[in-house]
């Protein structure tokens, strides 16, 4: 793999997982603020869209979303979820520090065994691949019918 596609890898990377991250944080936040749990209709959920926080958090995780699948547009699927899971360690953690929530040992734990998990997929040889090069070697629908 070519420096260049290891640095846009690991740029996409750390774009998935700060906008999942970040985006799951504001969202949080601005639907805590409205004051109360979100019922059936439809109009509350549209006014709180509206919230500066949810809004945002709505756009991050719009950024998220197409990072991600320009990422695995390139990057193997085994390589990329079990890396951009880092993400479930950081929203555990953004959680406490930011929210004050109580995160039980139990999740901890569960937190834990994911970096560890994600430790282990990082140290493996990342498998990706230059998409213009792969379409280029690729046979044309017409090669594969004969």
């Amino acid at each position: 793999m070519t420096s260049d596609l290891r640095l846009k890898t690991r740029l996409f990377t750390a774009i998935v997982v700060l906008a999942n991250v970040f985006g799951n944080l504001l969202m949080t936040v601005g639907v805590k603020r409205h004051g109360g749990a979100l019922g059936s209709s439809v109009l509350e959920y549209l006014l709180v869209m509206f919230n500066p926080y949810v809004a945002t958090g709505i756009c991050l995780l719009i950024v998220w979303m197409l990072a991600r699948m320009a990422l695995l547009s390139w990057a193997d699927l085994s390589y990329v979820l079990p890396v951009t899971s880092i993400g479930y360690v950081l929203t555990a953690v953004v959680g406490r520090i930011f929210l004050g929530e109580q995160v039980t040992p139990q999740r901890w734990l569960g937190t834990v065994l994911i970096m560890a998990g994600t430790a282990l997929v990082g140290s493996t040889a990342v498998r990706t691949h230059d998409t213009a090069a792969s379409e280029s070697m690729a046979p044309s629908p017409v090669e594969t019918a004969r």
